[in-house]
């Protein structure tokens, strides 16, 4: 017998299976990954720092010293020993605070930092000998060590631009200059001002994770203006301005403001 029902059955899974393939294959998207950031120096950064330093100039063995004669009075100012001194080191250390701006390869930027230190040079207190010219056969006296008699740099701070070249997206080598200013201190007398100059340096710097960077650094420093340079204000036989050279290391934290640092390839 002729089975109708089975032959309506496959009929309409056959025109099914017909329908199903004429339908759009539909697929889901791929996920959508963002490209990664591109790595800029652009943007705020504040860090610590340590190091040495050490006077960069000598004893000035031109200075007058106050002489006096022990029995005749009166007062001379003569030359002091001609004893060279010693140029002293310390630590210094602080920190900077500054910001960056990247276009390309180059780096432009402007930093300020401030520093403590146990910098001094070391001064000659030897004695000049002078024949008294009132008093025949007597020497005069001095009144204050003969050359200079040493300086301290208690602190000091530097408001300086930056220039610099990417060799590497993360690798950075610059330079620096600008204004400095520093507590100077007598070692005789205590006398203390504080002294106003310029400084240049230059250095390296490597952003060895995301935000955060290391450095080193060299600065030579010059406070020449301002203060007390003569013999007055209790300063007797000061008569150089401090020159001081710093090597320091440090490592700064760069801020999410203004395009923070990531540390991928261009």
């Amino acid at each position: 017998m002729f089975n109708f029902a089975a032959v309506a059955l496959l009929a309409t899974a056959a025109s099914g299976s017909a329908l199903a393939a004429d339908l759009p294959y539909r697929k889901a998207p791929p996920a959508y990954i963002p490209p990664p950031p591109v790595m800029t120096w652009t943007g705020f950064y504040a860090g610590l720092n340590i190091g040495g330093g050490w006077s960069a100039n000598s004893i000035n063995n031109a200075n007058l010293t106050p002489y006096t004669d022990p029995v005749a009075g009166g007062l001379w100012l003569l030359p002091g020993s001609s004893n060279g001194g010693s140029s002293a080191g310390g630590v210094v250390g602080g920190g900077q605070i500054g910001y960056n701006y990247q276009m390309a390869s180059l780096v432009f930027g402007l930093e300020t930092d401030f520093q403590g230190t146990s910098m001094q040079s070391g001064g000659n207190k030897s004695w000049a000998v002078y024949p008294s010219p009132v008093t025949p056969g007597g020497l005069l006296a001095p009144l204050a060590p003969g050359g200079n008699t040493g300086v301290a740099l208690n602190w000091f701070g530097t408001v300086r631009a930056r220039a610099g070249y990417l060799f590497t997206p993360a690798f950075l080598v610059y330079a620096t200059g600008g204004f400095a200013y520093g507590g100077v201190q007598g070692q005789f007398t205590g006398y203390s001002n504080t002294r106003t100059g310029w400084t240049v340096g230059g250095g390296a710097e490597w952003m060895f994770m995301p935000n955060w960077s290391v450095k080193g650094e060299y600065l030579f420093t010059d406070l020449s203006s301002g203060g007390t340079q003569g013999w007055f204000g209790g300063n007797w036989g000061y008569r150089r301005h401090p020159q001081y050279h710093v090597v320091r290391a440090g490592v700064n934290y760069h801020f999410n403001w203004g395009a923070a640092p990531a540390l991928t390839s261009y």
